[in-house]
């Protein structure tokens, strides 16, 4: 079963602790708000790093990191954007078992339609009475299993 590593509003920073929450997965999710490339190389030390822009971020970390992505993996589509609005719209257009966002530093775990909607927080500077914090998730053959929130 691959296991994700998802992450968000680094805001330039990677807590050491990252390392440890993030050893043995197999593709890590940045949701945004990366705001320094350092941080992408350091998580591609770790894994495969997907991520996307986040409203602080600037467009030059290369072609790959756009607003938004669709990857597949063990068999499950996956929605991936910083703005919770827009996972929530992914999320109700029936159209994949995972939505990924960030944005609100505060963690999340719904299920809107057949669609499990994920927000791991913020690694750096958490809101609400959260926590920083990172989620991991294993993902295979269609189906998404338990997020486990970890506190940095």
């Amino acid at each position: 079963m691959p296991k994700l590593g998802i992450i968000s509003d680094t805001h330039g920073r990677l807590p050491d602790a990252v390392f440890d929450a993030f050893a043995g997965v197999d593709t890590i999710i940045h949701a945004g708000d990366i705001c320094a490339e350092s941080v992408l190389w350091e998580l591609e030390s770790i894994a495969k790093t997907i991520a996307v822009l986040g409203n602080c971020d600037r467009s030059d970390y290369g072609s790959s990191v756009r607003a938004e992505c669709r990857p597949v993996i063990g068999g499950v589509r996956i929605w991936v954007a910083h703005f919770p609005e827009d996972a929530i719209d992914a999320a109700r257009s029936g159209a994949y078992e995972l939505a990924i966002h960030g944005h609100t530093h505060v963690p999340r775990d719904e299920v809107i339609g057949s669609c499990r909607v994920l927000n791991p927080g913020s690694a750096c500077r958490p809101r609400g009475g959260s926590e920083a914090s990172v989620m991991t998730v294993e993902v295979a053959e269609g189906k998404v299993g338990p997020s486990h929130l970890i506190e940095l």
